[in-house]
């Protein structure tokens, strides 16, 4: 508090509200203000922008031409020649074009050059436009039909800081994509006379913001090389076609329903500056895997951009989180200001501190992926762990990417349905044939904000599957798929020279068993021996022999029947399932009272106890009391120690 950015900032708002105020005034009042006093009355001949600000070829008037006849306003060429920088907002609210006649208002400034004789003149917050009387009517009229267009001059980088560019010729070729910048006053926006303003394929994404702004890039390219492939939840609605190697065209939807994800890449530059580029939607996301395919570590060139947002650390620790593991680069950058001669060493680079956002234009075309070229020096591949060293990495919020076989998966929903979480329980070679002191088993918890497509859904909800997670999240004892992590059912073979073991698993999957060390939403494995019956909670209810339907009703026509509405028929032999409560005595934990949940379904240990409890007429709960019971798969709901508790379920695994 009280620095100079503090400063600073009042400062700037003092200035704008200076600013509106005058503004307000001079709309209020409906005439130009009375003090002519330091007034400096130009007009525009040429108009084109540089770096965001927009700069008027003018020439100087004595007098305003609202004085004058229309014959009498015509400007001799031995008038003064006048450079007039206007801010970006400052433009926007004149939308000046060539003949116009501007009043600009002190404290203007006028700064003079070395080596010219075009005087610059700054500071015009304080400007207003004067039309000719006769001519203001017709003349605004049309301005309201026709947007005026404005050349952008591309400052380089190496021209600024006077490098010896080996890509100067290069970037000297001519464009013929050119924009106009109105009636050609003299050929100072000929394409000869300004060797800045070409459409050239640049390699600086900060570069391209600073020079093109906000509102999109259209007359320029920027190389870059996809880090990373993968899919948002979709906040905004666009469909795109791809057609092979064609560039993306994006177009808004028309009377359809909102896709569900968004196609995403993050790219870098040879600079080491990262962006997130959000590309067309999809319906779902199972075509993640042959996008990542094809483009990962390939060059694209990017178009037709136009910025979403800047974002920093504290805004978007995910993505930051997902940049960092990709940092520093592996093969030398260039760096602003700098000689590109001599290699640049990464070790010691500072991460990045901010990351555009960009987005596509509807209409626009905007990526150019060469999958034909090979992969980039400055592409990294995730770097592939066993489950094991990743338990043992120090640190916090760190990505890291595992190839596991899902033994078990749990669903959790919340208040809401998009608040979904998913629970796989993993395990791989590392792990089954660890020590005790690692976990044979240990859970992954899928956000709902992490994208999964149906096929991979389908597959984990039908059997057991080896998947690839790629760019989990690992954190204080937690890995957790979030944004911008992909799973996949194939293989990785780019993936697997980083020196993981990817071998699948051989012989039984081994769990650990209850003790003293198990924790709540784990799977463990149970002995011991049955020492009560929970007989409040225990109930039954017969299912359909057929289809295994559980909701069955009387029959219509005999009431002692029962009838299957899927089947559609009669059930005659119904199939009687239950649901119980034992108590158990584990001599793994002995002092803790050990509740487990048993289904009839289950084929476990319990199966033959619960067939002894199910009858039509009654059971002894004395019939299977002191009853050993063998090794159960199951869930931990919760583990306490006040009380000593633990409650299961009985789990089956994929």
């Amino acid at each position: 508090r009280g620095g100079l950015a503090e400063r600073l900032c009042r400062l700037q708002n003092r200035e704008r509200s200076a600013i509106s105020f005058w503004r307000h005034q001079c709309t209020a009042d409906a005439k130009i203000p009375a003090d002519k006093s330091g007034v400096l009355i130009v007009k525009i001949l040429e108009i084109f922008e540089e770096c965001t600000i927009q700069v008027a070829i003018c020439q100087q008037l004595e007098q305003s031409p609202a004085t004058l006849s229309s014959e009498d306003a015509t400007i001799s060429a031995g008038e003064p020649i006048l450079k007039v920088l206007f801010a970006r907002e400052t433009a926007a609210h004149l939308k000046s074009r060539p003949q116009d006649v501007i009043h600009i208002y002190p404290p203007w400034q006028k700064l003079l050059l070395k080596n010219t004789d075009v005087p610059v003149i700054m500071n015009t917050y304080f400007s207003q436009k004067v039309l000719l009387s006769e001519h203001s009517e017709p003349r605004e009229n049309t301005h309201g039909l026709t947007k005026m267009l404005v050349r952008k001059n591309i400052i380089s980088l190496a021209q600024t800081f006077s490098l010896d560019d080996h890509d100067q010729e290069l970037h000297q070729q001519p464009s013929d994509n050119q924009v106009a910048c109105g009636p050609q006053i003299r050929n100072n926006c000929d394409s000869n006379q300004h060797p800045l303003a070409r459409s050239v394929v640049n390699d600086s994404l900060l570069e391209m913001v600073e020079s093109q702004g906000a509102m999109g890039w259209r007359e320029v390219q920027v190389r870059v090389v996809i880090q990373r492939v993968y899919c948002l939840p979709a906040r905004e609605g666009y469909r795109s076609h791809i057609q092979g190697n064609k560039p993306l065209c994006a177009t808004p939807i028309v009377n359809s329903d909102p896709p569900n994800v968004r196609l995403c890449l993050l790219v870098q530059d040879a600079y080491g500056m990262f962006s997130e580029v959000q590309l067309q939607s999809l319906s779902s996301a199972d075509d993640i895997e042959q996008y990542g395919r094809r483009w990962e570590g390939k060059f694209c060139c990017l178009a037709g951009m136009k910025i979403q947002q800047r974002t920093t650390r504290g805004r978007a620790s995910g993505l930051f989180s997902l940049i960092d593991s990709l940092w520093p680069p592996v093969v030398p950058v260039k760096v602003p200001g700098q000689s590109q001669d001599s290699e640049m060493m990464t070790a010691h680079l500072p991460p990045p501190s901010f990351c555009y956002i960009l987005t596509v234009q509807a209409g626009e075309i905007h990526v150019e992926v060469d999958e034909e070229e090979q992969i980039s020096n400055l592409y990294q591949p995730p770097t592939v762990h066993g489950l094991k060293d990743i338990l043992q990495i120090n640190g916090c919020n760190q990505r890291c990417s595992f190839w596991a076989q899902v033994l078990y998966l749990r669903l959790q929903a919340k208040q809401s349905v998009n608040q979904r979480e998913v629970w796989l329980f993993v395990t791989d070679s590392t792990l089954q044939d660890g020590v005790h002191i690692t976990p044979k088993v240990v859970a992954v918890s899928v956000a709902a904000s992490c994208v999964l497509g149906t096929e991979i859904t389908a597959a984990l909800a039908a059997a057991s599957r080896l998947v690839f997670f790629k760019d989990v999240l690992w954190g204080n004892g937690r890995i957790i798929c979030v944004e911008r992590t992909v799973l996949l059912l194939q293989k990785p073979l780019l993936y697997s020279a980083a020196g993981a073991d990817l071998s699948e698993l051989t012989g039984p999957v081994r769990l650990d068993e209850l003790d003293s060390t198990t924790q709540a939403n784990s799977i463990c494995a149970l002995r011991g021996t049955v020492v009560g019956v929970n007989e409040s909670t225990a109930f039954s209810w017969p299912t359909c022999d057929k289809c295994g339907n559980g909701k069955l009703e009387l029959c219509p026509q005999d009431r002692g029947l029962l009838y299957c509405n899927q089947c559609c028929e009669v059930v005659v032999s119904p199939v009687l399932k239950m649901q119980l409560e034992v108590f158990l005595s584990c001599p793994s934990r002995p002092q803790s009272t050990v509740r487990v949940k048993v289904w009839h379904k289950m084929s476990s240990g319990l199966f033959v106890l619960i067939n002894m409890l199910l009858s039509l007429q009654s059971y002894e709960v004395q019939s299977v009391l002191g009853k050993e019971v063998g090794l159960l798969n199951c869930y931990v709901h919760s583990a306490t120690s006040h009380p000593n508790c633990v409650a299961l379920e009985e789990i089956v695994l994929l």
